[in-house]
């Protein structure tokens, strides 16, 4: 049950009063979020709420129904989304079809791989299907490898850093969607450096050859010096994917970068052909990439299953994995009869499920939020602080789903970025939570989840802090310490 709200925004502490005295006082006061509300005078934009979901009441709010950017907060409305749509341990399959005859091992048309939608594909299930694939007998196919994307088809870049990855990265954050990719988009490169004075050995991770060439080299210093290696990923005037390396590296040290394809669909038949080629199966064609239908009398040679939905979504929200939750967003939407051919098209499926969600809660806004992608890297995405908490809520006493989107939410003490670490002892044991953060065009700084009162109850909240006009950037330090000021004060009430 939702709460009665006293207020769409803040009110004075008397006023509050007043209003409570009026209309009974067993209804909940509204305490500022004081940090938070210090922070919005100074410039910044800020939505804020907090619901205790043992009573349903709003304990306090600022700002409720305003939009704002929630960046990787987004990850949140996939998770309840997917977990809305399949089971905690749903999982998806990649699959070697063969297409034209078989005789005595020998394939005479091409050998497709097709995906899923498995967004934790990796370089090891190469190596499974490889071997499936060997069992089965099969020592050369004389067409070519097609890389098949249906049913979710071909995806075009559609933010900066992503359109930019196209031409060259340096990161592995940054892979453009594919309906298929393996290591998240990325080509995983293994670096060794042994001999002093000697290049250090550039390979894959999974294969003994890369099938991209490495320009450069990694020269192979004393023991103890200090490695100044770097590594990145260039696009030829061909189209083809180049590694380029150079630096120094120390005696006996070695390290695995993950660099982003610019295609990850062509990137991974590239390296699926080099593992068939390397377990002794010879693909005579080229490897292409398509985007029809799969042929229907292709026959299934071989098959991988991912990691299961509830182990994916951990991945997403713990280490605010991009690839996973725009992967993710694509299968709802196609799992929902709808054929997206832009992330922007795949995020009306996540509109169009938290506007139910909110119409559940009877708190329905006339529009759905702005949802423009799934991992939060399109800064168009506006959701309100009363959105995602009636979400969280929602999600609470959905006693199915709940384990599952709880259980990759992140306790501070235990979190993989440092500047969660800190703050009291509450703070880092009684809150689960996820963050979302932004640099450009304008600062975010989002913290969502849940509390644990002393009495064992819960409580749900969000808090999203913007740039606003009059302070474009506010530094991440100086949110996530209104954050926790304001969620101390929570928890030492409650």
């Amino acid at each position: 049950m939702q709460g009665i709200s006293l207020s769409p925004g803040r009110k004075t502490w008397a006023t509050r009063v007043l209003g409570v005295a009026a209309i009974g006082l067993s209804l909940p006061v509204f305490a500022d979020w004081q940090a938070l509300d210090a922070l919005e005078r100074g410039g910044a934009r800020v939505t804020a709420t907090a619901v205790d979901l043992d009573s349903g009441n709003v304990i306090q709010q600022l700002n409720p129904d305003d939009r704002l950017t929630p960046a990787s907060l987004t990850k949140l409305m996939v998770a309840a989304a997917a977990l809305d749509t399949w089971a905690a341990d749903k999982t998806f399959q990649t699959r070697l079809l063969g297409y034209g005859k078989l005789d005595n091992g020998v394939i005479t048309g091409n050998l497709i791989m097709n995906g899923g939608g498995d967004a934790t594909l990796d370089h090891q299930a190469l190596w499974i299907l490889a071997v499936q694939l060997k069992a089965a007998g099969i020592t050369t196919v004389n067409g070519g490898l097609v890389v098949n994307t249906s049913p979710l088809g071909e995806m075009k870049c559609e933010t900066k850093d992503r359109c930019d990855a196209m031409v060259r990265s340096a990161t592995a954050y940054n892979a453009p969607i594919a309906a298929l990719g393996v290591d998240y988009g990325n080509w995983c490169v293994d670096i060794r450096a042994a001999e002093v004075g000697a290049p250090a050995v550039v390979v894959g991770c999974s294969v003994a050859q890369l099938p991209i060439p490495v320009q450069g080299s990694i020269k192979t210093t004393g023991a103890k010096t200090r490695s100044t290696l770097w590594a990145e990923r260039a696009s030829t005037p061909e189209g083809g994917d180049v590694i380029r390396v150079g630096g120094t590296m120390p005696a006996g040290s070695g390290q695995s970068l993950y660099r982003a394809m610019s295609d990850p669909a062509l990137g991974t038949g590239l390296l699926m052909s080099e593992t068939l080629r390397e377990i002794g199966i010879r693909v005579n064609g080229p490897v292409t990439v398509s985007h029809a239908d799969l042929p229907k009398d292709a026959y299934v040679l071989a098959a991988s299953e991912g990691y299961s939905l509830k182990e994916q979504l951990g991945r997403m929200l713990r280490f605010s994995n991009n690839y996973i939750a725009d992967v993710l967003t694509l299968n709802i939407s196609a799992a929902s009869g709808s054929s997206p051919e832009t992330l922007a098209d795949a995020g009306t499926a996540l509109s169009n499920y938290v506007a139910r969600v909110q119409k559940s809660g009877k708190r329905a806004k006339a529009t759905p939020p702005r949802l423009w992608s799934g991992s939060g890297l399109t800064p168009e995405n506006e959701i309100s602080a009363d959105e995602l908490t009636t979400l969280l809520s929602n999600q609470y006493y959905n006693t199915r789903n709940f384990p599952a989107f709880y259980g990759g939410l992140v306790v501070p003490r235990q979190a993989p970025f440092a500047f969660l670490r800190m703050g009291s002892a509450a703070w880092l044991d009684r809150v689960a939570l996820k963050t979302g953060t932004m640099d450009d065009p304008h600062s975010v700084c989002g913290v969502a989840g849940y509390l644990r009162k002393k009495d064992g109850g819960w409580i749900a909240f969000t808090t999203i802090v913007n740039g606003g006009p009059r302070m474009k950037h506010v530094p991440l330090y100086k949110a996530m310490e209104a954050i926790r000021t304001d969620i101390d004060s929570l928890l030492a009430r409650y």
